[in-house]
């Protein structure tokens, strides 16, 4: 389908799965919740109501064909015992025996209903001239089946019935569940697209004619004038022209401290306003916000990330050929030196030999394994493709705010002057911002009560914009804020500037208080890192990997956190659209790159990086972005998930060597015609399980940097 050319304000929309524009009148419509989505096609459309859809539908198959092989063994055991034995070894006529019937009415829904994807697939292929593992699994399957059937009812021409029905539904049974495997880990893209357009409020509250009007948050235009109460979501990018709040953007920007907007300052889309009232005008709207720019972010690095290109698959398109001509050859060959039965024979020999369910299965049984394995741990694998990227890792960066630090400021440093006590000073201090929702009074109010001092009430309050507060204590005035605050109170910092500048210096925020014009105490906050974080960045260090960090605070900030954990590489002063361009600067100069995260603003440098690593405790678009999760938000198990995606790693390998090996030396066994079809496919569903039981090893592997020896 062709992107629309309409480019009429308010006209076109961008489908939220493919990222395609999309003119509104031909457009497919979905209403979810309170809002009007816009699809190019029904697919698209299907996907984001209900991504689990296709995945359900692939789980009915698997359970029919489980069930089909479950009822095959459970027949083939009645027909050896007693009675019922004696039934199934009845004729029904002509040759066809009560047993050959109840096989055949079991394995023909399986293969055609269940089997159905896979002979389309095969179908599809072949029309457009091409050839993958569905032709070379459909051959398979068909060839068992159809010498199956004619083998049950006219054992005249072929034999006694020899089990080739249960061989087709065997074969089914494995290859479809390894494409379901691989499908669960593979369909979560519409679903973190999803949950980032989610984030946008639905309604905005604009003056028209000089009267406020509720309308859609879709029908803002450019130069709307916008009023946010307190608690509400701004719902687009705007410049301040009125009022003064705190809006917390931690969602995408990560900062963990409000930012105070006065005139003139820019406040984001879905950002939420937290104490005044603000009215703003709209500069950006619909497709051009930042939070649009960031969906468009995650959608382009998903699209360039291709899925892993898997070894078997890379060298199927010469494999099937060659099967299909040895497969021909020996039918010839034997047909004119030994009839048509033996060659027919050794076709089926070549034919379920060659069936690649042990390459099949190979990627997916030994990600399965790695995902079990790391589930015990906290550790969440998502994709081969992250695994496979894994063995060449060679830096990993991390987020700062909320990922190395716990996103929230605590109080770290009291320190008193002029005669006052620690007491006095958090007493004062922790009065003051009592009633205040802002993250530091929350952080000093908390330490006043860790230490048992009593708040008191105070008087006239009065909050003063980017300098900090006022008030009065039992008739005493009381000044809390900065340096600016001070001055113009004419209230002498200077012998405590040694210390203010050593706190900023380690990246804490510092709080002069000043009581009846004396500076009383300074209270320095910050947000403090991690349990664990200083650890997990040596492990990593030891697994000779390249460290760094990546934040949108200040260099100084981010510098004296850095050195905390012994990080060297910083990378401060970053928006979330310029995370995903760090990521991408790493990648030019040649190196493999896992990022880890928690935040919606990571999202877009989760998608781009090599591995993206989300945490656990963070948002469901992180997490969904990420190719590896921490469930457990234990910052060790990233050194975890590094090792385990690389035994994993050496499992699918392994798997895939013994899987060609066994092809190699199998396929010209049967073309001798030495290789009875029997053994042939039982040889398959030894190769197969072979396969299974070197990925379930994985369950018992040992870990350098497994913390649970403790």
């Amino acid at each position: 389908m062709k992107e629309s050319t309409t480019n009429e304000p308010g006209k076109t929309a961008r489908d939220p799965v493919c990222g395609m524009t999309v003119d509104k009148e031909t457009a497919i419509k979905r209403k979810i919740g309170d809002r009007t989505y816009y699809f190019c096609a029904q697919s698209c459309a299907d996907v984001y109501e209900e991504p689990e859809r296709e995945l359900k539908r692939m789980k009915r198959r698997v359970a029919l064909t489980l069930l089909g092989v479950l009822a095959a063994g459970v027949l083939k055991i009645v027909a050896l015992f007693g009675l019922v034995g004696a039934i199934m070894s009845l004729e029904v006529i002509g040759g066809l025996e009560v047993y050959g019937l109840a096989i055949f009415l079991v394995a023909t829904p399986i293969v055609w209903i269940a089997g159905f994807s896979i002979i389309k697939g095969a179908y599809l292929s072949l029309r457009n001239r091409k050839i993958n593992m569905d032709v070379l699994v459909t051959a398979g399957v068909l060839a068992g089946y159809m010498y199956g059937a004619i083998n049950a009812f006219f054992p005249a021409i072929t034999g006694q019935y020899q089990g080739y029905l249960e061989i087709s539904i065997g074969i089914l049974a494995f290859v479809l569940l390894g494409k379901y495997i691989e499908e669960t880990i593979r369909r979560k893209s519409a679903a973190s697209i999803r949950k980032l357009l989610e984030l946008r409020p639905t309604t905005a509250t604009v003056i028209r004619d000089g009267k406020e009007v509720e309308v859609s948050a879709d029908e803002l235009q450019i130069d709307d004038v916008i009023i946010v109460k307190p608690g509400e979501k701004i719902p687009t990018d705007g410049v301040v022209i009125e009022g003064y709040s705190s809006v917390d953007e931690k969602l995408l920007t990560g900062e963990s401290i409000p930012v105070e907007k006065t005139v003139g300052s820019n406040v984001i889309g879905a950002t939420v306003n937290k104490t005044g009232m603000l009215k703003f005008k709209a500069t950006k709207v619909g497709e051009d916000t930042a939070l649009s720019q960031i969906v468009h972010l995650v959608e382009e690095a998903q699209a360039s990330s291709a899925p892993v290109q898997k070894f078997a698959d890379r060298i199927v398109g010469k494999f099937v050929p060659v099967v299909f001509t040895v497969a021909a050859v020996s039918f010839i060959f034997w047909y004119f030196t030994a009839g048509f039965s033996t060659a027919f024979f050794a076709l089926l020999a070549v034919l379920l030999i060659a069936c690649p369910c042990a390459l099949g299965i190979a990627t997916p049984t030994a990600i399965l394994a790695g995902v079990g394995k790391g589930a015990e741990y906290g550790v969440l694998l998502r994709s081969g493709e992250y695994v496979e990227k894994a063995r060449k890792l060679n830096i990993v960066v991390f987020d700062k705010t909320g990922t190395l630090t716990k996103g929230e400021p605590s109080v770290t440093d009291v320190k008193t002057f002029n005669g006052f006590t620690e007491s006095d000073v958090l007493m004062f201090a922790g009065s003051v911002e009592k009633s205040s929702e802002h993250p530091l009074a929350e952080a000093i109010v908390k330490k006043a009560k860790d230490a048992t001092v009593k708040l008191v009430d105070i008087g006239a309050f009065e909050a003063l914009p980017g300098r900090g507060v006022k008030s009065t204590i039992n008739n005493r005035s009381v000044f809390l804020g900065n340096r600016k605050l001070m001055q113009e109170q004419g209230i002498e910092t200077l012998g405590i500037e040694a210390d203010l500048v050593k706190l900023e210096n380690e990246g804490k925020t510092a709080m002069i208080l000043a009581v009846d014009g004396k500076v009383a105490g300074v209270v320095a906050a910050m947000d403090t890192l991690k349990e664990n974080a200083v650890e997990a960045i040596r492990q990593i260090k030891e697994m000779h990997l390249q460290v760094a960090m990546l934040t949108g605070d200040n260099e100084r900030t981010a510098k004296a956190i850095a050195g905390q954990l012994g990080i060297d590489d910083v990378i401060a002063n970053v928006l979330p659209w310029e995370k995903e361009q760090a990521i991408y600067k790493l990648q030019s100069e040649g190196k493999v790159v896992a990022m880890v995260g928690d935040g919606i603003n990571d999202a877009p440098a989760l998608a781009k990086a090599d591995i993206g690593i989300a945490l656990g405790s963070g948002t469901d678009i992180a997490k969904e972005t990420g190719g590896i999760v921490l469930i457990r938000d234990d910052l060790r198990d990233v050194a975890l998930a590094i090792e385990l995606s690389k035994k994993t790693m050496r499992k699918i390998n392994t798997n895939l060597f013994w899987a060609f090996i066994y092809n190699a030396v199998m396929i010209p066994v049967a073309a001798a015609g030495l290789l009875n079809p029997i053994f042939a496919a039982g040889a398959m569903a030894i190769s197969s399980l072979t396969v299974v039981s070197n990925s379930a090893l994985l369950k018992t592997a040992k870990f350098k940097s497994k913390k649970y020896n403790d």
